[in-house]
């Protein structure tokens, strides 16, 4: 089980019992655990830009609001009316 993230709160407490009866385990990794450096991590980011720049990942945009509706976006987002990514558009 991966967590990450909590736009939707802290995730509810998990039976450690539950876990072990199937030798699962639950991670919560933070960019940082991974990366220690300013090096490390503009190397990594330019890896992810790479990647996107070449079609192995794909960047999926799930809303798209003009500049002029910045305010409605921030009430979306607020309303918890958006999911993915969030996109102002000039």
């Amino acid at each position: 089980m991966v967590s990450f993230g909590q736009s939707s709160g802290v995730p509810d407490p998990v039976s450690l019992p539950a876990l072990q009866a199937k030798s699962l385990f639950l991670t919560r990794p933070t960019l940082f655990h991974y990366t220690v450096t300013q090096d490390e991590l503009l190397e990594t980011a330019g890896d992810v830009f790479a990647n996107v720049a070449s079609g192995v990942l794909r960047v999926r945009v799930n809303h798209t609001y003009s500049l002029s509706e910045a305010a409605q976006a921030h009430a979306d987002l607020e309303n918890r009316r958006t999911s993915g990514s969030v996109v102002l558009i000039p």
